[in-house]
């Protein structure tokens, strides 16, 4: 209800104070809304999305990943050229700062809560409130993100294998539907100027995760119900209590790389009878050797682009910390859990 009441009185606010912002509508991601948050609901993803026309994409790297956007041609929205950088380029960083400003005057005038805005984190697409909620505190990053009604990328091609687990269909509605950007820097560019977008799945991954039965009836009030959910809580409370533990060889990691493990673990076992509720306890050890031999392969594929490996081969020794603290944990019986 807090983070709800603040949301809404910024996004009325951006849409009035700002023109090229006026078509922005917020939609929920993360954990929280995809009901596998474990502790506390003290994190929240939201995202700003805002529908842009007559754009192209071009590659910024051999990842697939990373795009440039500019405009075809004169852009309906005038107030977007604002945002071009000098190779007529639409600049993350700039749409971003202006965002950013607009919320930080804003939040001043919300009376009844205390809210502030974090100091910008490096190469983060986010821009993250604090709301003070005693004898806590709740942070909520909000992401800029662009609608673009564009058919995929080629490299998506071979990603998004679900047709033994969701369906050929529910696969062909998906790569239907619009892409997503969001300002993110790609560090892997020599002169880090800001002007680069990621394709972002949330909104897809959400619904896989909300809808994700072999059988459309798996989990329904009077279907059969699986584990997988409680799998991927697992999976992420257990990465959380360990970067906790090990806050500076585990920083390079997130939850998205655990999240990206439990979505390949469903096209490896897609029946709902691979996932019974009771076998919790052997469906999450399950993942977890998946996690590992991902970890001592420094090799995780992007769930819908797959020629983008997640690890990067030059945080080896990294990935190999991981995988024996994962191990530690599954042979022992999960002591950090009970720390």
């Amino acid at each position: 209800t807090l983070v709800n009441g603040v949301v809404s009185h910024l996004v009325q606010a951006i849409r009035s104070k700002d023109g090229c912002f006026s078509s922005i509508v917020r939609q929920s991601a993360g954990s929280y809304y995809e009901r596998v948050k474990i502790s506390e609901p003290n994190e929240f993803d939201i995202m700003l999305v805002m529908l842009v026309e007559r754009i192209q994409m071009d590659e910024s790297d051999d990842t697939g990943a990373y795009y440039y956007v500019s405009f075809k041609r004169t852009q309906k929205e005038k107030g977007l050229l604002k945002f071009l950088d000098e190779d007529g380029k639409l600049s993350a960083f700039k749409m971003l700062q202006a965002l950013r400003e607009i919320i930080k005057q804003e939040v001043k005038s919300i009376k009844d809560v205390e809210v502030k805005v974090a100091r910008k984190k490096i190469g983060s697409p986010a821009i993250t409130l604090q709301i003070k909620n005693p004898p806590s505190e709740i942070s909520v990053d909000i992401i800029l993100t662009l609608e673009v009604k564009h058919s995929w990328p080629l490299c998506t091609q071979g990603g998004l294998k679900i047709e033994q687990w969701l369906g050929t269909k529910v696969k062909k509605e998906m790569r239907f539907r619009s892409l997503y950007l969001v300002a993110k820097q790609n560090k892997r560019e020599r002169v880090l100027r800001g002007n680069t977008w990621r394709l972002s799945f949330s909104h897809i991954e959400k619904d896989m995760i909300n809808n994700h039965g072999h059988s459309k009836t798996c989990c329904e009030s009077d279907g059969p119900k699986c584990c997988r959910k409680g799998c991927l809580k697992l999976l992420k409370y257990l990465l959380e209590q360990l970067k906790m533990k090990y806050p500076k060889e585990l920083e390079k990691f997130c939850s998205y790389h655990v999240k990206t493990a439990f979505l390949h673990s469903c096209v490896t076992w897609p029946n709902d009878s691979d996932w019974h509720l009771g076998d919790l306890d052997h469906c999450f050890q399950r993942c977890l050797r998946f996690f590992v031999d991902c970890l001592q392969k420094s090799q995780l594929t992007h769930f819908f682009i797959p020629q983008y490996n997640l690890l990067s081969l030059e945080d080896k020794a990294r990935h190999h910390f991981l995988s024996r603290k994962i191990s530690h944990e599954l042979n022992n019986g999960f002591p950090v859990f009970h720390e």
